[in-house]
């Protein structure tokens, strides 16, 4: 039966790799080239002019250093945020914990549509459109994240606590001495999935972002993609270099994300 695993396996894998090699090799084809059959999508000759023409004309370049700026800052803001909440949530007691754990559960069974005026609202009273802060400070709030590492501070035995605390330890301390450490698996995976949804955002920057300078990557790539539409090369040029940092960070991290996705209940 072994076999059988393997083979499926292997087919399930093929079937998803086939679009990203086809992205790579039409990438480096040369424009206007004559295609009579499937092959000779496949057939050189090869060429880099087109990455050269599209980083060189177009803003992808300065889309790509806006996403991963602030994918970075968002993954990195959040999941301190989350992880000094959760702790507060499980390991120190004050009035209405229960209260503000059902709370920011709550937060879970709004969809992000319905807050999406309010929080346009907000960011023009504020002044934060057009902004790196409108596009990194709103992305900070993530009720899965506190949710998630709460449970894993839940996990860890107030004994322990206890005896630094004997020691003469204070809350800072055991923070930041006792649990981060072990619950660095479950932050680096809480880090690796807020990166990917910062990357992917589409809706918040597309609402309070009109300045070219500032597109993200999901934002700017649909302008390119309708300059381009009657070609195939470049396109595929744009959704290659826009896929290379997320591609890296998941063959760097591909544990993490697996183990990740199967402890916050992430599905689709």
């Amino acid at each position: 039966m072994k076999w059988l695993y393997r083979i499926g396996s292997a087919l399930m894998a093929l079937m998803f790799a086939a679009p990203l090699v086809w992205m790579l090799v039409v990438s480096v084809k040369e424009e206007g080239m004559k295609i009579i059959t499937v092959l000779d999508w496949f057939k050189p000759p090869y060429s880099l002019a087109v990455y050269q023409e599209v980083l060189t004309t177009t803003k992808l370049s300065q889309w790509t250093i806006n996403s991963l700026l602030v994918a970075v800052i968002v993954t990195v803001l959040t999941v301190i945020f989350a992880a000094m909440a959760g702790f507060a949530l499980s390991k120190v007691p004050f009035r209405y914990r229960t209260f503000m754990f059902f709370f920011i559960l709550g937060g879970l069974l709004i969809p992000g549509e319905a807050t999406i005026i309010p929080l346009y609202q907000v960011a023009k009273d504020l002044h934060l459109l057009n902004s790196y802060s409108g596009l990194i400070i709103p992305a900070l709030a993530s009720p899965v994240a506190v949710i998630v590492l709460k449970s894993f501070f839940d996990g860890i035995p107030n004994d322990l606590l206890e005896s630094v605390q004997m020691d003469g330890g204070g809350i800072w301390r055991i923070f930041m001495n006792i649990m981060l450490p072990l619950t660095r698996p479950a932050m680096a995976s809480m880090a690796i999935l807020t990166f990917i949804g910062s990357w992917n955002n589409f809706l918040w920057p597309f609402l309070s972002i009109t300045d070219d300078n500032l597109f993200t990557l999901p934002m700017g790539i649909p302008t390119l993609m309708g300059q381009y539409s009657e070609d195939y090369v470049k396109p595929m040029v744009i959704n290659a270099v826009a896929s290379v940092p997320i591609i890296i960070l998941f063959i760097i991290f591909e544990k993490q994300i697996v183990k990740g996705i199967s402890m916050s209940g992430i599905k689709g």
